[in-house]
């Protein structure tokens, strides 16, 4: 009897221990790195925006972004890349108009914190996003009177986190319920800021071509 009782206990925790490994790998956010010549970005793609993060992660699979550029730099802003266009261009070119051939519906919701990986759009009511451009966001610090004005202005409430990250480390409330935000930075803002704040053109490429690849973790 203890012996049948042992097997059965082992079984059913067998069964739980799997059940929980196919949980656990499910609702675990995917990470990708991003390799430029100043250093790695490493990000991690949000669960709560599913049709962005299943898009950069087939893209990168697929080795979309393999040689494109950062191709707009603004400095306490953001830098921005994806843009297909960019593999081939001639220095001068301005860019910033290319994707795979579709758009990607909103998923709104979190703000543009300082580390933010968003994506970036055409002016469109529904707010679609481009199919493969995506901007990080460094951007200045903010103060509560900013953030109190940007809350009734969007009709938004920031919890005491989000607070704190905006008037610690920086971000860009402007932007927030406006674009998809799908996933933050978790290592190489120090490779981001360097990339931010590189000479750049009056289109605000970079005189320096920055040119990435990316490699899911």
């Amino acid at each position: 009897m203890t012996n049948s009782r042992s097997i059965f206990s082992g079984l059913i925790a067998t069964i739980f221990f799997a059940l929980c490994l196919t949980a656990c790998n499910k609702d675990k956010e995917k990470q990708a790195v991003i390799s430029t010549e100043y250093g790695d970005i490493t990000i991690l793609l949000y669960n709560s925006t599913p049709k962005h993060r299943d898009n950069f992660i087939k893209l990168v699979e697929d080795g979309f972004y393999n040689d494109l550029l950062f191709h707009r730099i603004i400095d306490e802003f953001m830098i921005q890349g994806g843009d297909p266009d960019s593999k081939t261009a001639a220095a001068g070119v301005r860019l910033g108009l290319g994707g795979p051939g579709y758009e990607i519906d909103a998923e709104i919701g979190a703000p543009h914190l300082y580390g933010t990986v968003s994506a970036a759009r055409t002016v469109n009511p529904a707010k679609r996003s481009s199919g493969s451009q995506f901007f990080i966001v460094t951007g200045p610090l903010q103060d509560d009177n900013e953030l109190n004005v940007y809350e009734r202005q969007k009709n938004i409430k920031y919890n005491e986190d989000q607070r704190k990250i905006y008037k610690e480390k920086g971000g860009y409330p402007a932007l927030d319920m406006e674009y998809t935000v799908f996933g933050e930075v978790v290592s190489g803002m120090d490779v981001v800021e360097k990339i931010d704040k590189l000479e750049k053109d009056a289109s605000d490429r970079p005189l320096k071509d920055v040119r990435m690849t990316i490699k899911m973790k």
